[in-house]
């Protein structure tokens, strides 16, 4: 028996792969399959299962692809009324993969589909769980995604997630190991740690929702407590996993067309195409295409796209640069976003060279921006999430966090000057982008964001005035 946990940083995403006596099964896949089935090939493994432990929201899976190439069914727990053929298989279930079982736990609450998966070795011994979004380490799933499809409130579902974890986990060994879907910086919980392994005794130990002698009326109000919107194309992304989508390779052969620099603004103006620049931040700021949206590549792309563009039938054009062209494709359609038209061929370069107009960013360095500050005269807008804000932030700097950039954009005075900043630049430079595409040009982005301020002499401050905060 072998088992790989397979994470992917940018989606803060758990895939697994298991083997056993020469056949394989795969739990909650990517939306490319290549790399599975050059995996499969290499170990000379037949697939034999395709498990998911529920509808994402965050990404797009690969089940529907993956299953298509290799005829192995897709497995979902009980409640699944998938569009495509799957098994909805039934609480306790078992699955033998060679010499191991998977053994279905019917884990509602994050969804009411949502299942854990027991692995029990080749001597009938408990080995581990993958607990999809139902446990994480240092939390579990949030239970406010599902209510519109379950008919239930959020509070209700917590409930239900409680006597999941204490029914079906918490009474599972000390010593099963614990392999959750997702890690830090996914918004599918809100106490992620940055592990990606543990144990069920471990987080027993530490997980604040599992604690000993902690009432159901207490789990659904800290469960609960300080849960954020989710974002727009958190549903979208359900409906494909539940409905089946375009194939992966038919994406990436229509984002791989590259266009001119010549005929480049014609198309987008066809299409209605949104001009996404995924180069760094500081790249950009020095030249762009007017109107284009700087969302670089280098940081959480995916889900910053997805909670900023959030229809994810938006027509795209691509910026990127030369060589990442397929890279930037693969991880849009992670996330759902298929209706990318093609890329610009030779990348802002060739655009630049062509002597078309561009467009700059009034970026200036941490050092200038103490230079010219005058705390009783200037306005500062932070766009980092408000538990950045809270921990420290400059003195009297407002509170509005690039994930509700659609919110409080509109309480922007065109005439008045306003700094903005984030923790390091890479938001900031997506706020700026947003700000000029939409007329806005009177403000200066701090090169560096909060990171480099807190080196100067700028006054900083954790006392939180509510006024200064998005209400």
């Amino acid at each position: 028996m072998k088992i790989e946990q397979i994470y992917t940083g940018c989606l803060a995403q758990g895939a697994y792969y298991i083997t056993s006596n020469g056949e394989a099964a795969i739990i909650d896949p990517l939306r490319e399959i290549q790399p599975y089935l050059d995996r499969l090939k290499r170990d000379d493994v037949k697939l034999k299962y395709i498990f998911e432990t529920h509808f994402h929201a965050d990404f797009v899976s690969g089940h529907v692809d993956l299953s298509k190439e290799t005829k192995a069914p897709i497995v979902y727990g009980p409640n699944a009324a998938c569009e495509f053929d799957c098994i909805s298989a039934k609480d306790g279930q078992e699955f033998k993969i060679g010499n191991v079982t998977i053994k279905v736990l019917h884990t509602p609450g994050h969804t009411l589909e949502s299942t854990t998966y027991l692995l029990i070795d080749a001597d009938g011994k408990d080995h581990a769980i993958f607990s999809g979004d139902t446990l994480f380490i240092g939390d579990v799933g949030r239970p406010d995604l599902a209510q519109k499809a379950a008919g239930m409130t959020q509070d209700q579902l917590a409930g239900i997630l409680y006597h999941s974890l204490r029914d079906k986990i918490m009474t599972l060994a000390d010593d099963v190991i614990v392999y959750p879907a997702h890690g830090a910086g996914s918004a599918c919980g809100k106490n992620m740690s940055k592990e990606t392994v543990s144990t069920i005794g471990n987080q027993k130990a530490t997980n604040y929702a599992l604690r000993a002698n902690m009432t159901e009326e207490e789990f659904i109000k800290e469960v609960t407590d300080g849960l954020l919107p989710p974002p727009a194309y958190f549903s979208m992304n359900v409906a494909m996993n539940k409905q089946g989508y375009e194939s992966f390779e038919s994406v990436l052969h229509n984002g791989m067309k590259s266009i001119k620099a010549e005929e480049f603004e014609a198309v987008a103006e066809e299409t209605g195409a949104l001009i996404l620049d995924t180069r760094k931040s500081g790249d950009f700021a020095k030249g762009f295409i007017p109107q284009s949206i700087n969302i670089g590549i280098n940081g959480d792309f995916a889900p910053w796209v997805g909670t900023l563009i959030g229809d994810v039938k938006q027509p795209i054009i691509l910026v990127t640069e030369t060589g990442l062209e397929e890279e930037t494709v693969t991880r849009l359609s992670r996330v759902g976003f298929d209706s990318i038209i093609g890329h610009l061929e030779g990348g802002f370069e060739a655009w630049e060279k062509a002597g078309f107009e561009t467009d700059t960013v009034n970026r200036i360095s941490a050092e200038e921006f103490a230079g010219k500050f005058n705390i009783k005269e200037d306005k500062v807008i932070d766009v980092r999430k408000e538990t950045e804000y809270e921990a420290e932030h400059i003195e009297d700097a407002y509170s509005k966090p690039l994930a509700y950039i659609n919110d409080w954009v509109k309480d922007i005075n065109p005439n008045e000057h306003f700094y903005l900043h984030c923790a390091g630049g890479y938001r900031s430079m997506i706020a700026a982008s947003i700000l000029q595409a939409r007329g806005f040009r009177n403000f200066s982005e701090v090169d560096g964001g909060f990171g480099a301020i807190a080196k100067t002499e700028i006054p900083k401050s954790d006392f939180v005035c509510q006024s200064k905060v998005l209400k």
